[in-house]
Formats: structure tokens, C-alpha cells, sequence
């Protein structure tokens, strides 16, 4: 091992040197490269305009352009960039170009590289001939494959996400039920931990309260796969096609647990595997579409070709491709893009998910949990086709083996089949058939399941582990068989029809038609919907089989998100008589307010008259809902509310938040402005944006990217103002939470000449403020902005201050946000001045 690691040192350092040495016998033995080289062949009168005034340029880095930008050259040969112009053609992304901006605005030889330079950088060059920096570095030549993994961060990142959920629910006739659940996620180092408790206590009899730790682990994510150690649950993380399986899912557990993980993978954009191809006569274009929604267009030519679907979505789903002609749509096709989410290495055709461990209990009074018993499974997934996934699992729970299999297959572009076939030790074997086709208008889609259902002492399992028991105990074999059609009449009518046989616990056929239409009614979008049900017998409809119709109209009122929806129909009672119903039914959402949604409903059947209201609201540190009925059957009243909220903590500062996704990770942001109502947007490079508020705010970010966010105003009648920093870069783990301090300025631009004390103009002198910094062109004028609260200026050469300005508004012409400020005079009296008081001379004085 010592002498792999003395190889891989050797190598780099002999790479290092050659590379030096080749740059150093280009640059030694070719033309004189240097500025002031260079600068000689300039016609005498323009040499003023090459040294220490901005010049445009394009930068290139490995012959790749990095962006187009601005520079000063100065005569001791060094390239300063002062900022990049336009990186719209550039590949590099905003983290690696300024990585080089901070490299070049330090100031950069040109020549091989020396001291200052970062240890990729072997050579910089200027190019006269054609404006152009070129950089060299050791990756040159080079044909490294394209990364398929996150990088981590280096020395990891700290942090602790708490999320909290409270549910209520009750009524005149039980008690009140509910549930607290906290969830927290945190990171120390490269290790992720987690944390999930909550409480439950149900309404409906005399049981306890139920409390229990179902996670406390921590977990480390590496490339491809991640490994768990501590208290969880056994579940099937980083598989496409779990095996369902029946019996006793497994409880909390003591052990390890490994898997194929996709938290570091990279989604680079690839084609769909089987590629979809137009026939155009002219020159045209493409539109794609996706349930009725464009999702992306592109130019084609005349004659066969394919379309570029690496800038589509993953996943496996259908789209409407229309070819466009002279502003005419000449042809449209249905065709499936396959871009499996998850699964895109064919390299690597296997997935799995193992763990071991003691079944245990953490502060639970839960019953029926078994204790010390061993627990063990292993689940497969594995790629034998790009349209044919198998999947194998296998795990002993309570002492009983379980095991299944799977066939996730899509035997045509129209025609997927999913087949699933378990069995349990002590049960039985069950089997599981799914079929999907779809057609030009609609879709089919046929399932049946049989397998041996016992309830006596299962539970519920909520996603996030809370167990609610099953109130309908039964036990034995049952079945169910469906077929459904989805079908449209017309781009405004549709209509679908189920048809459904089931035994065992439920038994019965079930008929189910629909048929929905759009419209205008009195000016206003409506929709019209009319369905008719047959259905097997149920607790609301005594012994009965549930008949009946229901029609139903949505009215959009002429007011944004506002509307009324009314419905009437028949349907079985619960003494098997007809029930006649009708409802109405208003709505309305409410744009920058506490309350965000409002409803109410009035309703009568045979019984009576029942009411029903329901409002959701959203603040800063806690969001949720509640609502309210009264039963038409009864009159009694029952309601609930749900509140949640999110506590973050990291680098010494914490917050309350009403986020419920945090993306993983996080970053709170304090925002200082001198401008009062104003409105940031943070928007990330994943595609996410999220608005600040002066004081403090939260930003979701993904984990394990590195990748940065942007700063900007919101709205397009923004005022002028300075944003500080622009934008910040940030990289962390699953739990991590990093802080950054943003600073809004009023701004204003001024414009003006520096003048020395004889009256010459300066060139190429740094003129720096709180808000920007500018450069003297060749005749002293420079534009920049000011902060309007600190109005001062500094002026520099070569890192040395020279003067300080105070310019007084009030006292130079002003238009719209442009302050004229003339003339202006630097001295070095003006450093020994109190206030820094203004060297200015009047605009007619030269």
C-alpha cells in the first residue's frame, strides 16, 4: 500500500514537472509574449488606451471559454479581472468560474506560472492579435470521463434540522385524538443522523397513549451505496422495484444496514435509450408535450433526423411530439421517453438493500412487538433489460420467512406489465398482476391480486413509522380483479369507466362510470361531471348494495382562484332506502395573506342539513390547517387541526421556519437592507427559488451539491440597489445548515472625471465604494455605483490610497438614479480632511 501511494505521488509530481517544463520551453523560446512586447506594435496614440483601462477580452481555459469579461493590463505585466460580461456560451459552471475569478483578480503574470498562481495553472497568455487571455493548466489534453458522483465536502458541515407535526382531531361523541411526531435530521462530519419519535393517542376508545423512538441512527453516503448503523426500520431504500411481500412488516431493529444509493449520483442529461425521430419537408421545429403541458421545443431541419431528448425530464412516460411548419402544426405523434430515474448505468446491472440486527424496542409501549428475536433480509433489483427490471427479496421477521419476486416489464412503447408473486411462512403465497396500455386517446389498465389477508394483529404503517392498528379485523384468503378504461371524447370531454370483483373481506362487483366536459358558462370556465356507481355493500349502507348518480358543475368566478362548485344526487342510506343529496360548495385562495385557502360547504340529505368549513394558513415559523363539520346525519360537530413548523440550527444561529421540504439541507440567511418593503430572490442552479424578507430566512438547499445561489430583486419595477455578496457558493451533507449575511443598498450611479492637482486627467485609477468598484478611463471619466447612505469614494493605484471623496447629493445634478458629479480634484490632503470632505473643482474648470 505505501509503495501504491509513493507511485500515484511520483506520477503527479513527474506530470508537474514535465508540464512546467513544456510551458517554460514554449514561452522561453518563442516570440516575446509580454504586454509591453506586445504594446510596441500599437500606433504611439493608442498605447494610452492598452494599460490600465478596462478592455474586453474573452478567457479561455484549456482552450475552452470560460466566460468574456473585462481586465486591466498593467505595464509590470499582469492581467487584473475586474468582472466577467457574458458567460452565457460558456461550459464551466458559476462554482469553477469563480474559482478563476478570485485566481484573476488578484492579479496574474503573463508567462509560466509562478507564485501566485493556484496549483492547477501552469502558463497564462495575452493575445493582442485577437483579445484573448489563454490559461494552461496540468488537466490540458486530458480526457477525463464525465463525473458520476457528488464530491463531499471536504471537512464536512454541521447542522440540525428539527421538524415538528402536531394533528388534533375529536368530536361531541369521542375524545381527542392526536399526534405529535418529531423528525430530526443532523450532520457532524461526513455521517448523517436521524432522529424520529412522536406520540399518538386515538379518539376512538379508551386506549393509552401510545410513545415510541422508531429511528436513531447514523448513516454515511458514499458513491453508489450508503451504510446505516443504529436503531431503524428495515425498509427497501435505493431499489426501483421493491418485491411486495405480506405478513408482519418488520419492526425497529438493532443492526447495520447497506444499500445501492443514488444521493451522490450526478444526473447528467442523457438521451432517452430508444430515440425519437421526425420527418420534416422544410426547415421546422418541434414542440413536446406532456399532459397538455409544453415542455420543450427545439429547431429541426429538412429530412430524417432525431430529437434531442437529453434536455427532457427522466423518467418513463408518454408525450405528444407535434411537428411545426410555416406557423402550421403538420403532423403530431404519440411517443414514450425512456429515461429510467434512478437506474441509468448499464455497467452496473445490480441494486440491493441488506440489513441484520435484533428486533428491539426504544422507549415504546407499543404491543405485539417482539424483543430479541434476530432479524435478517436482502432485497435484489437487477437490470436484464432496459425495459425489463427483475426483483428478489427475501427476510425472517418474527421467526417467519418471507420472500418474493417481481417482473417490472414494458413489453412495448404502449404495453407495461408489473408481476409480483410472495409468499409468507405459516400464510400462504399471494400473487400480484398490474397491465397498463395506452393508446392514442386514452389508457386500459387491468389488475388482480389474490393472497391470504390476516389483520388480527397488523397495523398501519405511516411513511414516517407511526403504527395506527386496523379496525376491521379479518382473516383468510381474498381476492380482487379490476379493469378500468380512461378515455378522451375531445381536448374539452372525457369519460372513464371501473368495473371491479372482489372476496374475502369485501365482496361483490363494483361499476363505476364517469363522464367529464368543459365549458362556459355566464363567461366563467366550468366543468360538468356526471358518474354512476354500483358498489358492494358497506358500513354506510347497511346491507345494501351503495347505488346511485351524482352530478356535479366548478364555476370559476370572475375573481383569481375564486370558485363555487354544486352538486346534486342518489345514493343508498344506511337503512337502504334512497338518500337524495345536494351540496354547494365556495372557495377561495388569497395571495400574500396569513390565510392562503378558505372553503365552506352546505349540504342536505334524507337526514338533514350538515355545514362544513376549512381554512389553511401560512406564517413564517408555522403553517397548517384546521376545519370544521356538523353532521346532517347526527348534528354533531367534529373538527381537527394540523400545525407544523421546522426549527433549523447551524453556525451559532437557529430559526423557526414553516418549510416543510428542506431538500436535505439548508441555509439561513439574515437580510439587511436600507430599503424598506423590499423583496430578494434566491435562486438556486438546481432550479429552485425562494423569496427573503428583510430579517431572517431560510433557503432549501440539496444536499451533497455543490453548486451556489444568486441573489437578485423581485419584480421588474425593482429599485436600484446593490446586492451584497450577489451570490454565494455553498456544499454540504444531509442535515447540514451554513449562514450567510446578505446586504441590500440604495444605490445610485455616478458619473464623473478624477482630475490630479495640476488638472491632468487619471487613468487606470481604482475608484472603490461600499456598494461597486470602477476604473478611470484614459481621460479620468468612470460610471459606478454608490451606496446613497454612505456616499464615499476611495481612489487607488497599485493597492495605494490616494484620496477619499464625500459627495453631497443635494449639491450635483441629479437624473432619475444618475448623480453628475463632475469634475473632481484627488489630493492628499483629502486623506487628513474630517468627513472626508470633497476635492472638487467646477465642470467648466479643465
Amino acid at each position: 500500500m505505501a509503495l501504491s501511494k509513493n507511485s500515484s505521488f511520483f506520477t503527479k509530481l513527474t506530470t508537474f514537472l514535465f508540464a512546467n517544463l513544456i510551458a517554460g520551453y514554449v514561452f522561453a523560446n518563442s516570440t516575446d509574449r509580454s504586454l509591453l512586447a506586445q504594446a510596441k506594435d500599437l500606433p504611439k496614440e493608442f498605447e494610452q488606451y492598452f494599460f490600465d483601462v478596462p478592455l474586453a477580452v474573452r478567457i479561455e481555459v484549456d482552450q475552452k471559454l470560460l466566460g468574456e469579461a473585462l481586465v486591466v493590463l498593467s505595464r509590470d505585466d499582469k492581467v487584473t479581472l475586474m468582472e466577467f460580461t457574458d458567460t452565457n456560451d460558456s461550459s464551466f459552471n458559476s462554482t469553477d468560474r469563480e474559482k478563476w475569478a478570485a485566481v484573476l483578480k488578484k492579479g496574474v503574470s503573463v508567462g509560466v506560472c509562478s507564485s501566485q498562481c493556484n496549483t492547477e495553472m501552469l502558463a497564462l497568455d495575452y493575445s493582442l492579435e485577437n483579445s484573448m487571455v489563454s490559461i494552461l493548466t496540468l488537466n490540458a489534453e486530458r480526457d477525463f470521463k464525465t463525473k458520476q458522483y457528488h464530491d463531499q465536502p471536504e471537512s464536512g458541515s454541521r447542522g440540525l434540522i428539527l421538524h415538528n407535526q402536531l394533528n388534533l382531531s375529536g368530536g361531541q361523541d369521542e375524545k381527542i385524538g392526536g399526534r405529535l411526531r418529531l423528525e430530526a435530521s443532523g450532520s457532524i462530519g461526513n455521517w448523517s443522523q436521524v432522529v424520529n419519535m412522536h406520540l399518538v393517542r386515538s379518539g376512538y376508545s379508551d386506549t393509552p397513549t401510545y410513545h415510541s423512538i422508531n429511528e436513531l441512527y447514523t448513516q454515511r453516503e458514499m458513491e453508489g451505496i450508503f451504510a446505516r448503523l443504529g436503531y431503524f426500520t428495515p425498509n427497501s431504500e435505493g431499489l426501483t422495484r421493491p418485491p411486495r411481500q405480506f405478513g408482519s412488516s418488520p419492526d425497529t431493529a438493532l443492526g447495520i444496514m447497506v444499500g445501492s444509493s443514488d444521493s451522490l449520483a450526478i444526473s447528467n442529461p442523457l438521451p432517452s435509450i430508444y430515440p425519437i425521430y421526425v420527418t420534416a419537408n422544410r426547415q421546422a421545429s418541434v414542440e413536446i408535450f406532456r399532459d397538455g403541458a409544453l415542455i420543450n421545443s427545439q429547431a429541426v431541419s429538412a429530412g430524417l433526423q432525431s430529437i434531442d431528448t437529453r434536455q427532457l425530464p427522466g423518467g418513463i412516460y408518454q408525450v405528444e411530439i407535434r411537428l411545426i411548419e410555416d406557423g402550421k402544426i403538420t403532423t403530431t405523434t404519440q411517443e414514450l421517453v425512456y429515461k429510467p430515474n434512478n437506474w441509468r448505468n448499464f455497467d452496473s446491472r445490480w441494486r440491493y438493500n441488506m440489513f441484520a440486527g435484533r428486533e428491539t424496542q426504544l422507549l415504546s409501549n407499543w404491543d405485539q412487538q417482539s424483543d430479541a428475536e434476530m432479524t435478517a433480509g436482502a432485497s435484489f433489483n437487477y437490470l436484464a433489460h432496459p425495459r425489463a427490471i427483475l426483483g428478489l427479496s427475501a427476510r425472517q421477521v418474527r421467526g417467519q420467512w418471507q420472500s418474493g419476486t417481481s417482473l417490472d416489464w414494458m413489453m412495448a412503447d404502449n404495453v407495461s406489465m408489473y408481476a409480483n408473486i410472495y409468499q409468507t411462512q405459516d400464510h400462504g403465497t399471494g400473487i400480484d398482476l398490474q397491465s397498463l396500455y395506452n393508446y392514442k386517446s386514452g389508457s386500459i389498465m387491468l389488475s388482480h391480486n389474490r393472497s391470504w389477508l390476516d389483520t388480527t394483529n397488523s397495523y398501519d404503517r405511516l411513511p414516517d413509522g407511526t403504527r395506527l392498528k386496523q379496525r376491521r379485523v379479518y382473516s383468510g384468503e381474498s381476492s380482487n380483479s379490476s379493469i378500468g378504461v380512461n378515455h378522451r371524447l375531445s381536448s374539452k370531454s372525457s369519460m372513464n369507466a371501473r368495473i371491479s370483483h372482489s372476496d374475502g373481506n369485501t365482496e361483490g362487483i363494483g361499476l363505476d362510470i364517469g363522464w367529464s366536459q368543459r365549458s362556459l358558462l355566464f363567461a366563467n370556465d366550468a366543468s360538468w361531471r356526471i358518474s354512476l356507481f354500483d358498489r358492494p355493500a358497506s358500513f354506510s349502507s347497511g346491507v345494501s348494495r351503495n347505488r346511485g348518480i351524482d352530478l356535479s358543475l366548478n364555476i370559476a368566478l370572475g375573481a383569481d382562484g375564486e370558485n363555487i362548485t354544486g352538486t346534486v344526487g342518489s345514493r343508498t342510506a344506511r337503512d337502504g332506502a334512497r338518500d337524495h343529496n345536494a351540496s354547494i360548495s365556495w372557495r377561495k385562495q388569497i395571495q400574500d395573506h396569513l390565510l392562503q385557502n378558505v372553503s365552506v360547504t352546505a349540504l342536505t340529505d334524507t337526514y338533514g342539513i350538515g355545514l362544513a368549513s376549512q381554512a389553511y394558513f401560512d406564517s413564517k415559523m408555522v403553517a397548517g390547517d384546521g376545519y370544521i363539520q356538523r353532521s346532517s346525519y347526527n348534528g354533531n360537530l367534529t373538527g381537527g387541526f394540523n400545525l407544523e413548523s421546522t426549527f433549523v440550527v447551524g453556525e451559532e444561529k437557529m430559526m423557526l421556519t414553516s418549510q416543510r421540504e428542506t431538500r436535505g439541507a439548508g441555509m439561513i440567511v439574515d437580510v439587511e437592507s436600507d430599503i424598506d418593503d423590499i423583496v430578494l430572490r434566491a435562486d438556486d442552479l438546481s432550479g429552485n427559488s425562494t423569496k427573503l424578507l428583510p430579517g431572517r430566512n431560510f433557503i432549501p438547499i440539496i444536499a451533497y451539491r455543490n453548486s451556489s445561489i444568486g441573489f437578485d430583486l423581485e419584480g421588474n419595477h425593482a429599485p436600484a440597489a446593490s446586492i451584497d455578496p450577489p451570490r454565494t457558493n455553498y456544499h454540504m451533507n444531509k442535515g447540514g445548515i451554513d449562514f450567510r449575511k446578505v446586504r441590500v443598498m440604495k444605490v445610485l450611479t455616478v458619473f464623473g472625471r478624477l482630475l490630479d492637482s495640476q488638472g491632468k486627467p487619471l487613468k487606470g485609477h481604482h475608484v472603490i465604494n461600499h456598494a461597486s468598484r470602477g476604473i478611470t478611463e484614459v481621460d479620468g471619466f468612470f460610471s459606478m455605483q454608490m451606496s446613497a447612505g454612505e456616499p464615499t469614494l476611495e481612489v487607488r493605484k497599485d493597492n495605494q490610497l490616494l484620496c477619499r471623496f464625500r459627495l453631497d447629493a443635494a449639491q450635483h445634478r441629479k437624473e432619475n438614479d444618475v448623480l453628475m458629479a463632475g469634475d473632481m480634484r484627488c489630493t492628499p490632503e483629502s486623506l487628513a480632511e474630517a468627513g472626508f470632505k470633497a476635492q472638487e473643482v467646477g465642470r467648466n474648470e479643465s
